[in-house]
């Protein structure tokens, strides 16, 4: 058993026997595992069990997980991860992430690297705020409240998912430091997570369309080629940004 015993797992998948194994391998665990057979069924049980986590197949009848996961998201920042039979592609993680998505899993999956991606995942979930410091950080164009899990743009408030929001705030508690690739993936994913170096690249990127005047032109989330971030206060009049 894990300090994760009694969390309820919920299972969307449509193949009754990766189902059963996830099922199995979950209680032996000590989670509560609940199941839909596609993403229209996910949702009521979504919304009657309030499970802890969401394993969602991508390729189901009636509502794939595509929109599943949209949908689940607009309801809950309950983590969510994707399953796919296939080996994932930069642009799944992309679509998954425009989604809400947090993670992914490829089918197969051996029962021990299920179980060990669940405890991380809710570990991962738990920790959910960086640190004890609440960082304020406003601007004519940018406004962040990490107490309050709030980020304005332009006046409009931007929804992030759980992952976006952490590296959004872990990178504004160390404003004006670089910290590198392995640094944010410990801190944001877990150390299980420091080789796989796209996830900031993927991640930071998609950050970006969501706070950035222009993403291509970076002004708060700066690269620092080869090793990491850093997040840049800009001055109070956010103007076209310079190369």
């Amino acid at each position: 058993m894990t300090e994760h015993t009694g969390k309820k797992i919920l299972v969307v998948d449509d193949e009754p026997t990766f189902v059963r194994l996830a099922s199995r391998t979950l209680s032996q665990h000590g989670y509560q595992v609940v199941t839909a057979e596609d993403g229209q069924e996910a949702l009521k049980v979504l919304f009657d069990q309030k499970p802890d986590l969401v394993l969602l197949d991508v390729v189901m009848p009636r509502m794939d997980g595509w929109e599943a996961c949209s949908r689940i998201r607009e309801l809950s920042d309950v983590p969510i991860v994707m399953l796919t039979g296939k080996q994932k592609s930069e642009e799944d993680v992309v679509r998954g992430l425009t989604y809400g998505a947090d993670d992914y899993l490829i089918k197969p999956i051996g029962t021990k690297e299920l179980a060990a991606r669940v405890h991380t995942i809710l570990r991962r979930a738990e920790m959910s705020q960086p640190s004890d410091v609440k960082a304020l950080y406003s601007d004519d164009f940018l406004c962040i409240n990490v107490a309050e899990r709030k980020v304005t743009v332009g006046g409009q408030r931007v929804r992030l998912t759980p992952i976006e929001f952490k590296l959004l705030a872990l990178l504004l508690e160390n404003a004006g430091h670089v910290l590198s690739h392995k640094q944010l993936l410990e801190r944001v994913w877990g150390w299980e997570y420091t080789d796989d170096l796209d996830y900031t690249r993927i991640y930071v990127w998609h950050l970006r369309q969501k706070i950035e005047p222009q993403p291509s032109q970076p002004r708060y989330v700066i690269t620092e080629p080869g090793f990491g971030y850093c997040f840049h206060k800009a001055a109070r009049n956010v103007g076209p940004a310079r190369e």
